[in-house]
Parts: C-alpha cells; structure tokens; sequence
C-alpha cells in the first residue's frame, strides 16, 4: 500500500484560518484533500459584491448586476459585472509587473515593469462603457449557448492609466502593423499552461484612440483582482472582451490577431442578416467592433406601484458604441406613440448619459414604460429583439419597465 501523507502544521492553520475556525480532527486530514467548506467560497465577499447580483457561473466567475443597481452616474465595484474566460491569477506582485511589447510589426521590442509605466508616461482619466457583446443574450430564440446575460452585463467606471497610443510611439509601430492583440495572465480551465483561455485584440487604429488605455486604477483606486489587477486593457464602446484583465504582453500584429476567441464564431455575428437557427460559415462572420446604441431605465426597478395623480420620474443610462446618443424617447403604450426624455452630453467621448422624464398616466391600471435612444447616424433601438446571430450577441432592444398605477 501507498504510505498516506498528511498535511502539513503551516497548512492546517492556513486552512483554519480560511474557515475561521479550528478543524477537529485536522491531524488527520490527508494530503490534496479539499475541504468540503472551501469547495463552494462566496463570491459577494470575496470579490465585494452587493448580493443582490446574480452568479451564472462559478468555473469561471461570471456576475450579472441588474438594472435598478447600476444607477450611479459612475459605476461603483461592488456593482459591476464580472466577465471571466478563465481562473483569475494569483498571488500577483506588483512590484515585479511587467509588460512587454513585440510582434511582427514591433519597431524595438521593449518590456516595461509597472513602475516604469507609471513614471514614464503621463496619465489619463475617462469614464468608459464597458459591455458583454453578450449582454441581452437571454432573450434570443432558438437560444444562443452562453452565459444568460440579461440586461446587467454592463459598466461605466472611471479609468486611470496610460494612453495606449503613446507606449506604441516609444516602441515604434511598422508601417504593415494591422491588429495588436492582449496576452494575459490568467490560466484555462483546464490547468493547461500552453492555453490561453482569452487573447482578443483590435485594430490598430482603436490602439491609437486617445481613451484606448492600459489602466492601473478604477474609481481612484487600485484595480479590484476580479477586474484586472494590477494592469488591464480599457477599449471602450467595444465587446469588453477587447478590454483585456492582468495584461502581461501586447503583440502588434501584420494580421488579424489570431488568439483565443478570436476565430470561429467567437464574438462575431453574421456579416448579413440569417434565418433563426441558421448555421453561418466562418467566412461569413464578421467581428463585432463598435457596440450598438443602446439604453436602460435604472429607476423605478420593474414592478413600480404608484398612485394616481402622481407624476413617475425616470432615470437611467444610454450608450452608443463609437457614437454619441443624440435623442432619448419613452413610450407607455408599447411603442405606439413616444415622448422626448431629458438627455445629458457625455463627460467624454465612450462614457455613457443620463437621461430622465417625468411621466404622467392616463388612469390606473398596468402600464409598461419603454425607452428608445438614437445615435448620431440616427439608428434607433428596435422594440423588439434584433436579428438573430449563432452566439446571441448585440441585443440592444427597447428596455422596458413595468408599473401599476393604483
């Protein structure tokens, strides 16, 4: 028989320690085995959540906010989503961050540690729209596989970091350099090193935006570890999958970056309309770049009662991608007749506005209250779920809440 080992006295008290309490019988405990009360760690604390979010998947983390608790003007984190691909890095030194810089199209291949990032170049503040391209995905039919996102996988936080354009220019970008793709730090699923769970880019003309950052704070401080502590790629008004976590290279590309979830039908929809259910050729994908015009009424929350007489002020959020949100309407009798909303410019370009009414109803009974923004190149948002796509992606329907005037 195989001798059986046991942990160790340092790890027993770790253990404890995790537990918050002694473990009986721990001498016994054998080598390797997992503790049935670690199995299952609480998210709301462990990543400072309000528990009012929703978990969709633990393996890996994916949280959803909800519409009434992303109402603040500048996303806080206890509010926002978590997008995770694969098993978020640990015991992360800053001190001996760093992040290199090559690829085909690299003028002088260069490595920088987080210090001399921070010291080097000048730093930048935006507000910035970060949305899962599959944000909304619950609602397509035949379902799209993926997370179940509804309408709460997106955030507007305030970015601090370094302009990407400005790291490009120390490094030099060849004439031919198309694409820089994100190489990142946390590890598949499948505990397989040589995998990365994640490595999308964009074209270089979205590297050299001026809000295109590699950010180190959010909201003033240091980036929360489930956001992307210590070093994190902000893109926004683009799929949040283009905003790489825990970058620790970039590679600027002669192509198309060719990493994980960047070919197949990984964040690409059909380059033209297809029939539901229609399996579309590779070839006839395109990648999705700037998000769709968008909005989300954060308050009431659906289910709002109210007496009559009484005027029903709304509030919330609207975003268009690359674009500004120019007009902002709401209908309370399904979309047969709409109203003009109060809208507020954005404190920079890829932030999202706000937006409120004062609404008043006819008589009591059930009203649906409905919100429509339109961008610059006047797109609405359409009332009902827009063309279907294999992976459910960039559903920007009509948000809609629910009242009942008594």
């Amino acid at each position: 028989m195989k001798r059986r080992h046991f942990v160790k006295k340092g790890t027993l008290i770790s253990l404890s320690a995790l537990l918050g309490t002694d473990i009986v019988f721990g001498t016994t405990l054998p080598e390797g085995y997992e503790l049935l009360g670690l199995q299952d760690p609480d998210p709301f604390k462990m990543f400072e959540k309000d528990r009012e979010m929703e978990v969709l998947n633990d393996k890996p983390w994916n949280i959803e906010s909800k519409a009434h608790l992303i109402d603040d003007a500048v996303t806080p984190n206890k509010y926002m989503f978590v997008r995770n691909n694969g098993i978020i890095p640990e015991n992360i030194d800053e001190e001996t961050w760093s992040v290199s810089f090559d690829g085909e199209s690299v003028v002088n291949a260069k490595t920088y540690t987080l210090r001399e990032l921070k010291s080097k170049f000048r730093h930048y503040t935006y507000q910035l729209v970060l949305e899962c391209g599959g944000n909304g995905r619950n609602e397509f039919d035949p379902p799209a596989k993926g997370n179940q996102w509804k309408v709460g996988a997106v955030s507007c936080a305030r970015w601090t970091g370094v302009r990407m354009k400005d790291i490009l220019e120390d490094v030099g970008v060849k004439d031919n350099a198309v694409y820089i793709g994100y190489h990142s730090a946390d590890t598949h699923l499948s505990g397989d090193p040589d995998k990365e769970p994640i490595s999308r880019g964009m074209p270089i003309q979205k590297a050299y935006q001026e809000e295109t950052l590699l950010a180190f704070k959010m909201n003033g401080e240091d980036i929360p570890l489930v956001h992307g502590f210590p070093l994190r790629l902000i893109a926004g008004g683009w799929p949040a999958s283009v905003s790489g976590k825990w970058i620790r290279r970039i590679s600027i590309r002669d192509k198309v970056h060719d990493g994980a979830k960047m070919t197949g039908d990984a964040y690409r929809v059909p380059c033209r309309p297809v029939e539901p259910g229609a399996k579309v050729r590779e070839e006839d994908m395109c990648i999705i770049e700037s998000m769709p015009v968008k909005s989300l009424i954060t308050y009431p929350r659906s289910g709002a009662i109210l007496e009559q007489g009484r005027p029903l002020q709304i509030r919330g959020h609207a975003w268009a991608g690359e674009l500004e949100v120019v007009d902002m309407e709401y209908s309370i009798d399904f979309g047969a007749t709409w109203k003009k909303a109060k809208l507020q410019k954005p404190v920079n370009r890829l932030a999202w506005q706000q937006f409120s009414a004062s609404i008043d109803f006819p008589k009591t009974g059930y009203y649906e209250v409905w919100a429509k923004a339109t961008d610059a190149l006047g797109q609405s948002q359409p009332m009902v779920v827009p063309g279907w796509n294999p992976k459910g992606y960039l559903n920007n329907a009509c948000h809609r809440i629910a009242v009942k005037i008594v």
